[in-house]
């Protein structure tokens, strides 16, 4: 149901958008007053604005109904399914580090870097003022 719901929801706001775009823009009108050669179409002069709003303004009124609906049906579903957070381990997780408190049994490699920095010696200014 909500799978056939989205997807009629999808080709409504598609065709929304083609109604929208189809459409002529409010200054289209004044020129076809003015002996327009174009204004005279298959609905008449003023049919194809009026069919269009109309067609407009039901696709509208579907998208927000299905959108009400997809909103109804999203809330009244069961979302308790288990998470993976809630469920406890079901058995011991090989780890590749050692356990806690077991001391390596090879001493550690000597570095080359030294253990402590060397000291540093403050910078006198020359020509003191």
């Amino acid at each position: 149901m909500v799978q056939v719901l989205t997807v009629l929801h999808v080709i409504v706001a598609i065709a929304i958008i083609g109604m929208v775009l189809l459409q002529q823009g409010r200054g289209a009108d004044a020129g076809a007053g003015f002996g327009g050669g174009a204004s005279n179409t298959v609905f008449g002069a003023r049919g194809t604005a009026s069919f269009l709003s109309r067609s407009t303004a039901i696709l509208a009124i579907l998208f927000f109904s299905t959108s009400i609906l997809l909103a109804y049906l999203g809330a009244r579903q069961d979302n308790k399914a288990p998470d993976i957070l809630d469920v406890p381990a079901t058995g011991q997780v090989k780890t590749d580090l050692p356990p806690i408190g077991v001391q390596p049994s090879a001493p550690p490699v000597k570095s080359d870097l030294p253990d402590q920095p060397p000291p540093v010696t403050p910078i006198q200014p020359q020509g003191g003022k």
